[in-house]
């Protein structure tokens, strides 16, 4: 009968263990983490958890699970500036959040100009470092299309405005 219990347990420790590892890389800790990282590598001082912008994310992101499109909500009228996600395997609030920053290779800061090829941008960088904005709020969901998961981080005050460097 003790020879039963193991078999068990190893199975309830690899189902709790999974629903760690999804969970894992989306918590707002997390995403704080990951654009308090990009914005100290630039001399920005950090972004606080904000309630209402994470509302508004997953309002919109609830909306947004229907389809995983990459359509803006419409947010700079609420106030809130917006970077947007979506894609299939492990796309983690986390690895959004480094997807935005990886454009910073494009982006030159002498110049306060985007070199970006054909179908890339500097905007999602710039947004997170967006020295003036201070309050952050993301949600993640998971889309009932099969398209994958579907990110979205408002930001308060918006950023990006034109010919203002962003730090």
């Amino acid at each position: 009968m003790g020879f039963l219990k193991i078999p068990a347990f190893i199975a309830c420790m690899l189902v709790f263990s999974m629903a760690l590892c999804c969970n894992a890389q989306n918590s707002p800790q997390d995403f704080l983490d990951a654009h308090n990282a990009a914005r100290a590598a630039v001399g920005v001082g950090p972004m606080v958890w904000d309630a209402a912008a994470e509302a508004y994310a997953q309002n919109y992101a609830n909306i947004r699970s229907a389809d995983c499109s990459l359509t803006h909500s419409g947010s700079f009228t609420y106030g809130f500036g917006e970077n947007l996600a979506a894609g299939g395997g492990p796309l983690t609030g986390k690895s959004a959040v480094d997807m935005w920053v990886a454009e910073q290779k494009y982006y030159d800061y002498a110049t306060n100009s985007c070199n970006a090829p054909a179908g890339e941008s500097c905007g999602h960088y710039t947004q997170v470092v967006w020295r003036k904005s201070v309050k952050l709020g993301c949600a993640r969901v998971k889309c009932t299309n099969g398209a994958g998961h579907f990110v979205i981080c408002n930001y308060s005050p918006p950023g990006n405005y034109i010919g203002q460097i962003p730090y």
